[in-house]
């Protein structure tokens, strides 16, 4: 019998992805190596298909709010991304582009030559960047409270402005202080592993209006995934190379497909403010009564808007 790194029985283990798939009717695990890397994502529904790409510090099943209604309409393929949950933790290649290319290999992995991209937080650079660089296969983009890395965030401050770090994120002054944490090669690992549970809690009620909507489980799986050093070193590498991102993103030319960003009370006048410089045919639609986690918060807002988006 297949055992986790505890030994545990991965049919006793509630966080696999044998057990987790039970929350998504309909739905598979699937795997393939595409670009060098073995990728882990899950399947189910039919019609044109949709990617959906995870963000930090989630995986796949960060989409279990939505992914059911989408597959009635759509094939949705949700994928962890290189350095996410199952799927391969390589010691390189977390360039944005690099990580679009695995999607690119994944989608002719899959015999497919049109695809509409969703992504939220990291995975919405990832989609972005897919879509700069693969035009010809993107016939729709959505971002969530992510877009490709600019050079606004070297502007990022190092210290917060007095009075704008509280309890919750201040979305006139965001603070990320975990932008230049995640920078750091070697420390958080020994910092957070067995103990990400602490991030965790932390960030869910700092970015969410809400984090109630974060349920204990879906705590416990997040954790499950990230504890491991591994874990840590390959998701904080996504942050470690924005630099690299940015200067991709000067060779880029503006997005021409359909592109639409939907934004929480943080991000959503940024997202306002910065899409109209990298794409010509643009909606932004804002969900002030939700924080980051747009899924967990507004899963109706938020399946709304995308069916509008899709469907026009």
């Amino acid at each position: 019998m297949t055992q986790t790194k505890d030994n545990t029985p991965v049919s006793q283990n509630p966080y696999s992805d044998d057990e987790l798939i039970k929350d998504f009717p309909g739905f598979s695990n699937q795997y393939a190596t595409v670009n060098g890397v073995r990728l882990h994502y899950v399947e189910g529904g039919s019609g044109m298909p949709l990617i959906c790409l995870p963000g930090w510090p989630q995986t796949w099943y960060s989409y279990h709010p939505v992914a059911t209604q989408l597959a009635r309409l759509y094939r949705v393929i949700i994928v962890d991304i290189r350095g996410m949950g199952s799927s391969e933790k390589p010691a390189s290649g977390y360039d944005k582009k690099t990580m679009a290319t695995d999607i690119l290999g994944l989608v002719r992995h899959l015999g497919l030559t049109k695809v509409h991209l969703m992504g939220h937080d990291i995975g919405g650079m990832v989609a972005m960047s897919f879509a700069f660089n693969f035009p010809e296969f993107t016939e729709k983009l959505l971002v969530l409270d992510g877009s490709h890395p600019s050079e606004g965030m070297l502007q990022m401050p190092l210290m917060p402005a007095a009075g704008t770090f509280t309890e919750k994120m201040d979305a006139t002054m965001p603070y990320a202080w975990w932008m230049g944490f995640n920078q750091v090669k070697g420390l958080p690992e020994k910092l957070l592993e067995g103990r990400f549970q602490y991030l965790l809690d932390w960030l869910f009620h700092y970015v969410m209006i809400d984090d109630r909507n974060m349920t204990s489980f879906e705590r416990d799986v997040y954790a499950s995934a990230y504890n491991e050093a591994d874990s840590i070193r390959a998701s904080n590498a996504w942050y470690q190379t924005f630099t690299q991102d940015i200067e991709h993103a000067k060779t880029y030319q503006p997005l021409a497909m359909p592109v639409l960003g939907i934004g929480s009370y943080i991000s959503y006048q940024y997202m306002k403010m910065g899409l109209p410089y990298v794409a010509t045919d643009i909606t932004v639609i804002g969900i002030p009564e939700s924080g980051h986690y747009l899924f967990e918060e507004k899963p109706e807002q938020v399946l709304d808007a995308v069916f509008s988006f899709l469907e026009a």
